[in-house]
């Protein structure tokens, strides 16, 4: 793991593989091991894999004050200038596709390709009402750990998954390895819900996936077709069954749709 300076806050990341350059982009409450090493895994065959952390997260610098997801994109680039990276690969999901949203309407030469997983455009026409944020959100009110592990599990991933050996067990040893704080995790829902990139994406130009779950109850799947729909050229993927970590539920199907949308090598699915 790595540490890079960006707007005055050291945010950590970790960088893996090798080929071109792909920048990954965290959601609300995240971290880079969020992203798991089977997914990781099957990437850095064919990338030069940058997770990095958002501000405030993982000892990512003091955050005092409320910010809107073009700062975080900002944050983002500034990985890019920091590690000497002139454009990269980018998949955002969640929160982080919106960020990768705005990367890419803001800082469209920096942007080989996008990947928007799991995500929302803005208010005209996307909806930030599914149940999962609430439920978790009276969990966090306990200030139970256990209860809001519960809740985040349930949330985030299908009845399916949620039925594996020691899923529950994985998800929170990793989701409690780095710190998150609840004050920071605030900040980001606030600048999720000012979020508003509908007018704007029509002007993408750079190659866009985007990829939902169909079982997502933290961001509903309608997203995902409003998202492409606005996106000329996108393509739309969903995971049947699936939930909001689609690339945790389907690590080499999700790696797989990387690679063929990226570098144009298809492989089985």
């Amino acid at each position: 793991m790595g540490v890079v300076e960006v707007g005055g806050r050291a945010l950590r990341y970790v960088r893996r593989g090798r080929g071109e350059p792909l920048l990954l982009i965290q959601g609300m409450g995240g971290h880079h091991g969020m992203w798991t090493e089977g997914f990781l895994a099957g990437l850095e065959g064919d990338f030069d894999v940058v997770a990095f952390s958002h501000r405030g997260v993982a000892g990512g610098g003091r955050v005092d004050e409320g910010f809107s997801v073009g700062e975080l994109a900002g944050d983002a680039v500034g990985v890019l200038d920091a590690l000497g990276i002139g454009s990269a690969h980018v998949m955002g999901i969640s929160l982080g596709g919106m960020v990768a949203q705005e990367v890419v309407v803001r800082y469209p030469g920096r942007v080989r390709s996008v990947v928007l997983g799991c995500t929302y455009a803005g208010p005209d026409g996307g909806a930030l009402d599914a149940p999962g944020p609430v439920r978790m959100m009276q969990a966090a009110a306990t200030r139970d750990v256990s209860v809001s592990m519960r809740a985040a599990f349930e949330a985030n991933l299908s009845a399916g998954y949620r039925e594996r050996p020691g899923a529950f067990e994985g998800f929170v040893e990793l989701a409690l390895s780095e710190q998150v704080p609840a004050a920071v995790i605030a900040l980001q829902m606030r600048a999720a819900v000012e979020h508003d990139a509908v007018a704007r994406l029509g002007g993408v130009t750079a190659p866009a996936l985007v990829v939902h779950g169909s079982e997502d109850e933290m961001i509903w799947p309608k997203n995902g077709e409003h998202v492409a729909g606005l996106i000329p050229g996108a393509r739309l993927e969903v995971f049947e069954g699936v939930g909001h970590l689609f690339w945790w539920e389907r690590p080499e199907r999700t790696a797989a749709l990387v690679r063929e949308h990226a570098l144009g090598r298809s492989s089985a699915l």
